[in-house]
Protein backbone atom coordinates (compact mmCIF):
# COMPACT_ATOMS: atom_id res chain seq x y z
CA UNK A 1 0.00 0.00 0.00
CA UNK A 2 1.24 3.50 -0.74
CA UNK A 3 1.98 5.73 2.24
CA UNK A 4 -0.80 8.15 1.27
CA UNK A 5 -3.48 5.44 1.72
CA UNK A 6 -4.93 4.66 5.15
CA UNK A 7 -7.07 1.67 6.03
CA UNK A 8 -9.59 1.36 8.86
CA UNK A 9 -11.61 -1.69 9.81
CA UNK A 10 -15.14 -0.88 11.01
CA UNK A 11 -17.91 -2.96 12.45
CA UNK A 12 -19.45 -5.75 10.37
CA UNK A 13 -16.05 -6.21 8.62
CA UNK A 14 -16.35 -3.00 6.60
CA UNK A 15 -12.96 -1.89 5.30
CA UNK A 16 -12.54 1.82 4.52
CA UNK A 17 -9.64 3.03 2.39
CA UNK A 18 -8.85 6.74 2.22
CA UNK A 19 -6.41 8.30 -0.20
CA UNK A 20 -5.73 11.49 -2.13
CA UNK A 21 -8.33 10.65 -4.82
CA UNK A 22 -11.22 9.65 -2.53
CA UNK A 23 -12.65 7.16 -0.07
CA UNK A 24 -13.98 3.65 -0.74
CA UNK A 25 -15.74 1.11 1.50
CA UNK A 26 -16.06 -2.65 1.06
CA UNK A 27 -17.68 -5.21 3.32
CA UNK A 28 -15.83 -8.51 3.41
CA UNK A 29 -16.73 -11.98 4.66
CA UNK A 30 -16.24 -12.39 8.42
CA UNK A 31 -14.09 -15.51 7.88
CA UNK A 32 -11.37 -13.52 6.09
CA UNK A 33 -8.70 -11.76 8.14
CA UNK A 34 -7.22 -8.52 6.78
CA UNK A 35 -3.99 -7.09 8.18
CA UNK A 36 -1.50 -4.38 7.25
CA UNK A 37 2.18 -5.11 8.01
CA UNK A 38 4.87 -2.63 6.93
CA UNK A 39 2.67 -1.20 4.18
CA UNK A 40 1.63 -4.63 2.84
CA UNK A 41 -2.07 -5.49 2.88
CA UNK A 42 -2.59 -9.23 3.46
CA UNK A 43 -5.75 -11.32 3.40
CA UNK A 44 -5.81 -14.73 5.08
CA UNK A 45 -8.43 -17.43 4.67
CA UNK A 46 -9.33 -19.86 7.47
CA UNK A 47 -8.99 -23.08 5.41
CA UNK A 48 -8.71 -24.40 1.85
CA UNK A 49 -12.38 -25.08 1.20
CA UNK A 50 -13.56 -24.18 -2.29
CA UNK A 51 -15.76 -21.28 -1.17
CA UNK A 52 -13.02 -19.75 0.99
CA UNK A 53 -10.48 -20.00 -1.83
CA UNK A 54 -12.89 -18.24 -4.20
CA UNK A 55 -13.69 -15.48 -1.68
CA UNK A 56 -9.98 -15.04 -0.92
CA UNK A 57 -9.20 -14.26 -4.56
CA UNK A 58 -12.27 -12.04 -4.90
CA UNK A 59 -11.49 -9.86 -1.89
CA UNK A 60 -7.81 -9.69 -2.79
CA UNK A 61 -8.71 -8.33 -6.22
CA UNK A 62 -11.37 -5.92 -4.87
CA UNK A 63 -9.01 -4.50 -2.23
CA UNK A 64 -6.20 -4.17 -4.79
CA UNK A 65 -8.50 -2.19 -7.10
CA UNK A 66 -9.55 -0.02 -4.16
CA UNK A 67 -5.93 0.76 -3.22
CA UNK A 68 -5.03 1.63 -6.82
CA UNK A 69 -8.22 3.70 -7.16
CA UNK A 70 -7.76 5.91 -4.08
CA UNK A 71 -4.06 6.44 -4.80
CA UNK A 72 -3.83 6.75 -8.62
CA UNK A 73 -7.38 6.50 -10.01
CA UNK A 74 -8.67 4.83 -13.17
CA UNK A 75 -9.16 6.25 -16.68
CA UNK A 76 -11.16 4.99 -19.64
CA UNK A 77 -11.30 6.49 -23.12
CA UNK A 78 -14.15 5.76 -25.50
CA UNK A 79 -14.47 6.85 -29.11
CA UNK A 80 -17.57 7.30 -31.26
CA UNK A 81 -17.13 5.80 -34.72
CA UNK A 82 -19.76 6.84 -37.23
CA UNK A 83 -20.81 9.67 -39.52
CA UNK A 84 -22.55 12.44 -37.60
CA UNK A 85 -21.89 11.01 -34.14
CA UNK A 86 -21.26 13.85 -31.68
CA UNK A 87 -20.69 14.17 -27.94
CA UNK A 88 -20.50 17.07 -25.51
CA UNK A 89 -20.81 17.56 -21.78
CA UNK A 90 -22.43 20.21 -19.60
CA UNK A 91 -20.90 19.57 -16.18
CA UNK A 92 -21.93 16.02 -15.26
CA UNK A 93 -24.50 15.68 -18.07
CA UNK A 94 -23.31 13.90 -21.22
CA UNK A 95 -25.08 14.73 -24.50
CA UNK A 96 -24.80 12.01 -27.14
CA UNK A 97 -25.96 12.37 -30.73
CA UNK A 98 -25.77 8.84 -32.15
CA UNK A 99 -27.92 8.87 -35.27
CA UNK A 100 -31.22 8.46 -33.48
CA UNK A 101 -34.07 10.96 -33.88
CA UNK A 102 -33.31 12.35 -30.42
CA UNK A 103 -30.28 13.38 -28.37
CA UNK A 104 -29.44 11.11 -25.44
CA UNK A 105 -28.77 12.88 -22.13
CA UNK A 106 -26.93 10.85 -19.46
CA UNK A 107 -26.34 12.25 -15.99
CA UNK A 108 -23.12 10.89 -14.53
CA UNK A 109 -22.45 10.27 -10.82
CA UNK A 110 -20.37 12.92 -9.00
CA UNK A 111 -17.51 10.43 -8.45
CA UNK A 112 -16.76 10.40 -12.20
CA UNK A 113 -14.94 13.22 -13.99
CA UNK A 114 -15.87 13.52 -17.66
CA UNK A 115 -14.14 15.25 -20.53
CA UNK A 116 -15.12 15.25 -24.20
CA UNK A 117 -12.97 16.03 -27.24
CA UNK A 118 -14.24 16.83 -30.71
CA UNK A 119 -11.46 17.45 -33.25
CA UNK A 120 -11.78 17.89 -36.97
CA UNK A 121 -11.21 14.68 -39.01
CA UNK A 122 -10.99 12.58 -35.84
CA UNK A 123 -13.54 10.51 -33.98
CA UNK A 124 -15.15 12.19 -30.95
CA UNK A 125 -13.68 11.04 -27.61
CA UNK A 126 -15.18 10.57 -24.15
CA UNK A 127 -12.60 10.48 -21.34
CA UNK A 128 -13.86 9.20 -17.98
CA UNK A 129 -11.82 9.24 -14.75
CA UNK A 130 -12.75 7.90 -11.32
CA UNK A 131 -11.35 6.29 -8.20
CA UNK A 132 -14.07 3.59 -8.19
CA UNK A 133 -13.31 0.94 -10.82
CA UNK A 134 -16.69 -0.80 -10.50
CA UNK A 135 -18.66 2.41 -10.98
CA UNK A 136 -16.46 3.48 -13.89
CA UNK A 137 -16.97 0.14 -15.66
CA UNK A 138 -20.71 0.30 -15.09
CA UNK A 139 -20.95 3.81 -16.57
CA UNK A 140 -18.81 2.78 -19.57
CA UNK A 141 -21.09 -0.21 -20.17
CA UNK A 142 -24.15 2.05 -20.02
CA UNK A 143 -22.67 4.52 -22.54
CA UNK A 144 -21.62 1.66 -24.81
CA UNK A 145 -25.12 0.13 -24.67
CA UNK A 146 -26.55 3.11 -26.58
CA UNK A 147 -24.66 2.04 -29.77
CA UNK A 148 -22.63 -1.16 -29.53
CA UNK A 149 -19.94 -1.54 -32.22
CA UNK A 150 -21.38 -3.52 -35.10
CA UNK A 151 -19.24 -5.99 -37.07
CA UNK A 152 -20.08 -4.95 -40.65
CA UNK A 153 -19.12 -1.28 -40.80
CA UNK A 154 -17.49 -0.95 -37.37
CA UNK A 155 -19.80 1.88 -36.29
CA UNK A 156 -20.68 2.45 -32.66
CA UNK A 157 -19.11 3.38 -29.33
CA UNK A 158 -15.89 1.50 -28.57
CA UNK A 159 -12.93 1.78 -26.25
CA UNK A 160 -9.78 3.39 -27.65
CA UNK A 161 -7.49 0.65 -28.93
CA UNK A 162 -10.23 -2.01 -29.02
CA UNK A 163 -10.24 -4.26 -32.09
CA UNK A 164 -13.65 -4.97 -33.60
CA UNK A 165 -13.87 -8.30 -35.40
CA UNK A 166 -15.19 -7.43 -38.85
CA UNK A 167 -17.46 -9.60 -40.96
CA UNK A 168 -17.71 -9.60 -44.71
CA UNK A 169 -20.99 -8.60 -46.30
CA UNK A 170 -23.28 -10.52 -48.63
CA UNK A 171 -21.22 -9.96 -51.77
CA UNK A 172 -18.04 -11.53 -50.36
CA UNK A 173 -19.58 -15.01 -50.44
CA UNK A 174 -19.78 -15.18 -54.26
Amino acid sequence: MPESVTMTMGEDNVITLKGPKGELKQQINRNMKVEVDNGVLTIERPNDEKENRALHGLYRSLLNNMVIGVSEGFRKEMELVGVGYRVSNNGQVLELSLGYTHIIFLELPPEIKVETKMERNKNPLIILESFDKQLLGQVCAKIRSFRKPEPYKGKGIKFVGEQIRRKSGKTAGK
